[in-house]
């Protein structure tokens, strides 16, 4: 049996062996639907290692293209224009392309992108309700009380 590696809009990448004609599985980290994803060794043959890597992997500052080293950016521009040539006969490939609304605080680990929904319990602070205390009687939203 062939092993497929599948991935969700969610993002959740992961690998199944099954038969040619079974029905996709579902989601394990999510439930969602899950769609195939041309394998890393269907690349020309060329190991993972070969594939050029997503927008996210690559420097995302000065520092990171060793202070804008001209031979370094022209190597990263090669890099990513490889990875749209990629993209565009692989779309599968492309990742979650919904713009990011927050990045910092809670959502630094996970990025809030459009469309996605906040758990009621993740958002204090609801207006109409107080916020719940925190140390020494200041407030856990941001350390200390408004006068009334």
């Amino acid at each position: 049996m062939p092993i497929y590696q599948l991935r969700c809009p969610g993002g959740h990448s992961f690998e199944v062996i099954q038969s040619l004609h079974a029905p996709l599985p579902a989601c394990p980290h999510c439930g969602g639907e899950t769609a195939k994803v041309p394998s890393t060794f269907g690349f020309a043959g060329q190991a993972a290692r070969s594939l050029p890597p997503p927008p996210e992997a690559m420097p995302q500052t000065w520092r990171g293209t060793y202070e804008g080293n001209r031979e370094y950016v022209t190597h990263l521009r090669r890099i990513a224009e490889r990875r749209k040539v990629l993209e565009e006969r692989h779309p599968e490939l492309t990742g979650d392309q919904r713009p990011i609304l927050a990045h910092e605080g809670r959502f630094e680990a996970v990025p809030l992108r459009a469309g996605d929904l906040i758990a009621p319990a993740a958002a204090p602070g609801r207006p109409g309700e107080p916020t719940p205390p925190g140390p020494a009687g200041g407030s856990a939203a941001h350390g200390h009380t408004h006068a009334e």
